[in-house]
């Protein structure tokens, strides 16, 4: 498994399932750049990112720069914060050597911006004492404090969150909704089948369009086995909803949700109470649900920072963003403050971070 957390999602062998099957390389927008010794990407929109920066090109472009290609080091359509300068072993010398190759790079090939997304601490080190421009935004995780059982952690809830998990997990199952959970060893075609089809129904609910491709899920879960999950929701026999998931050593890592049915309950157990169930069973220290969504919090997952870090060759360009980058962090930190009030432990040590 791997060695760091969130590296799973920019190492060779992820990369590689979506480039051979078609989810990045010629056509997608995601051009690999071989020549850093990063997860770094030429790209020619912003889609997949979730570090949004949709207002700033349009912004861009409106007075004249050049917003696209654009360089970014980040895991593609994976919001999990992990190593960006380097993977493995990764030291202040080596890491600060890999951002002078990447400012060169951009200086070399002509390119107005770049950005690093959802870096972890090592990066952000690096990146703290150089001139990127710095970003943060929230995201809701769910951390292990060695519970033994679902029952211990809903014990340390307020009543009021206590009583609606409750209701929600009882809803689920007087429908007669069962959960199981099979890794990528034990998934067989029609399983993973399934999984791309209620994968396309939530794309296809919110009009998005679905950047993973049917061959993608069978190419991951043949090649990280154990650490590909799907859990799988039947009714009546019936296989009709499931969860995509991706684990290490440290944590579980939701990805992709579908339903073959309209379903609201099933939802929350298959996405959150499923997933903190198969953390206490294993030992894992957290689970990232994904991006955004304060309605976790009542659900038990706390609010902690992501962070991204942004290059831009010009300087007016630059000032102007780093203007709204000031605001935006004032607006989080009020933001922040509203989500304090909704923390739903009732121990002091379960703090907002």
């Amino acid at each position: 498994m791997s060695s760091s957390p969130g590296s799973l999602f920019v190492e060779p062998q992820f990369l590689s399932a979506l480039a051979t099957t078609g989810c990045i390389g010629p056509g997608s927008g995601w051009s690999q750049v071989s020549a850093l010794s990063a997860p770094a990407f030429l790209k020619t929109h912003s889609q997949g990112e979730f570090v949004f920066d949709w207002i700033w090109a349009q912004a861009a472009q409106q007075a004249g720069y050049r917003w696209y290609p654009k360089l970014i080091l980040a895991a593609p359509f994976s919001p999990v914060t992990g190593p960006r300068l380097l993977l493995g072993n990764r030291s202040d010398d080596e890491r600060s050597q890999c951002l002078a190759t990447i400012e060169r790079f951009c200086g070399e090939a002509n390119l107005e911006v770049a950005s690093i997304n959802f870096c972890d601490t090592l990066d952000q080190e690096t990146l703290n004492d150089s001139q990127w421009l710095s970003r943060y935004d929230w995201q809701f995780h769910w951390h292990n404090h060695s519970y033994t059982c679902f029952e211990e952690f809903l014990a340390k809830l307020k009543r009021r969150a206590r009583k609606n998990i409750s209701a929600e997990r009882r809803k689920a199952k007087e429908d007669g909704w069962q959960c199981e959970w099979v890794d990528g060893q034990n998934a067989d075609e029609r399983l993973l089948d399934l999984a791309f089809q209620c994968y396309q129904s939530t794309h296809r609910l919110y009009g998005n369009h679905a950047p993973l491709t049917h061959g993608f899920f069978k190419t991951i879960a043949k090649a990280l086995g154990r650490q590909f999950l799907v859990c799988v929701a039947s009714q009546r026999g019936q296989r009709l909803a499931v969860g995509i998931f991706f684990r290490d050593e440290h944590r579980l890592y939701g990805r992709y949700w579908g339903s073959l049915v309209e379903t609201r309950n099933i939802h929350f157990e298959v996405c959150y109470y499923q997933g903190i169930e198969y953390c206490i069973e294993q030992g894992l220290q957290a689970f990232e649900p994904g991006a955004q969504g304060e309605h976790k919090i009542k659900r038990g997952f706390l609010p902690i920072k992501t962070h991204s870090y942004h290059w831009l060759a010009s300087s007016p360009l630059k000032q102007a963003i780093d203007r709204y980058l000031t605001q935006e962090a004032r607006a989080l930190a009020t933001y922040r403050e509203e989500l304090e009030a909704m923390n739903p432990y009732q121990s002091p040590h379960e703090i907002l971070q």
